[in-house]
């Protein structure tokens, strides 16, 4: 990293709901950024009218660049990869254009395994940890509605806090997205990856808003015994986590003040037809307990319900 860098470009590569709304809150807070997304439409009206945010925060529009093609951009400091779990691949390759020898990448994205894609393409040392319990959903194109204003993490993949780790922090910070430095970014990811298996599976089965998942006594005790089997396999990862730890988390995004009136990502999926995010939340948990053969009953389940929505998708 070269002296005195201080991340100014940023480039969000997936302008859905949550990239939009990282993009928008540090445009809005003075960093140059551009939102890359092959979905035209929304990439147009950002461009013709700006981005509109509704709802935390009050009404407003920020002028924010768009692009679909990378190559209009040239390279950034950041790269923030907010792409669905299963586009990271194809996103990155086509984002290579974006990379410097001193830009980042970090992840904010759903599920495990997000990290290691990216950084087989551009570089693991290129590559950052994030985690956020950050809520947006996507109103119409060129509008999306900021649902809860809770703080981001973002760290080395190894641990540690490095400067380039506190430089991000506190430009974010100052731009108004509050992220923090992280001591252990891997412990932070499986945090939210349990809060995700908490409320991502029975959302989309349940068309449950994320404030209900709890309301329904069989779909709170469901949820416990998800992340039960979710934390006897972090542990078994090396990664010390507990329902308790992701209770809190729970309370934080579904509690007053967080996220509670927001459909979940994966319900938002389910709602318009389209292939979720299973396979790298719940689906996780199953495969990487199958490694180290531990049980999932409970995740395997919830998997192939979702999997069997899916099936009726045109």
């Amino acid at each position: 990293m070269k002296a005195n860098w201080i991340p100014r470009r940023i480039a969000v590569v997936g302008a859905g709901a949550m990239g939009s709304l990282f993009g928008g809150l540090l445009a809005e807070g003075g960093l140059e950024v551009y939102l890359i997304d092959v979905w035209r439409e929304h990439i147009e009206a950002v461009r013709k009218r700006g981005l509109k945010i509704t709802g935390e925060g009050g009404e407003r529009i920020v002028k924010v660049g768009a692009a679909v093609d990378p190559e209009e951009v040239g390279i950034v400091d950041v790269v923030l990869v907010q792409t669905k779990a299963r586009h990271t691949a194809e996103a990155t390759r086509n984002a290579r254009c974006l990379f410097g020898r001193d830009t980042v990448a970090v992840s904010f994205q759903n599920g495990l395994g997000n990290e290691e894609v990216i950084a087989g393409i551009v570089g693991r040392e290129k590559v950052l940890g994030g985690e956020t319990a950050q809520g947006s959903g996507m109103v119409e194109p060129g509008v999306i509605r900021h649902a809860g204003n809770l703080p981001s993490h973002v760290g080395e993949l190894e641990g540690g806090i490095s400067e380039r780790v506190r430089i991000i922090a506190a430009t974010f910070t100052g731009a108004g997205l509050d992220t923090f430095a992280s001591e252990n970014i891997m412990k932070d990811i499986w945090k939210k990856l349990l809060a995700n298996i908490g409320i991502n599976a029975i959302s989309a089965l349940c068309n449950f808003r994320v404030g209900e998942i709890f309301d329904t006594p069989e779909t709170r005790e469901t949820i416990l015994e998800a992340l039960d089997e979710a934390a006897l396999v972090a542990k078994a990862e090396g990664v010390e986590v507990n329902v308790e730890e992701t209770k809190e988390v729970l309370d934080s995004i579904t509690g007053k003040g967080g996220t509670g009136s927001n459909r979940s990502g994966m319900l938002v999926d389910v709602l318009n037809k389209r292939k979720t995010e299973i396979d790298f939340i719940n689906g996780a948990i199953v495969r990487l307990g199958k490694k180290h053969g531990i049980p999932t009953p409970v995740n395997k389940t919830l998997t192939a319900a979702v999997k069997g929505l899916e099936c009726n998708f045109d």
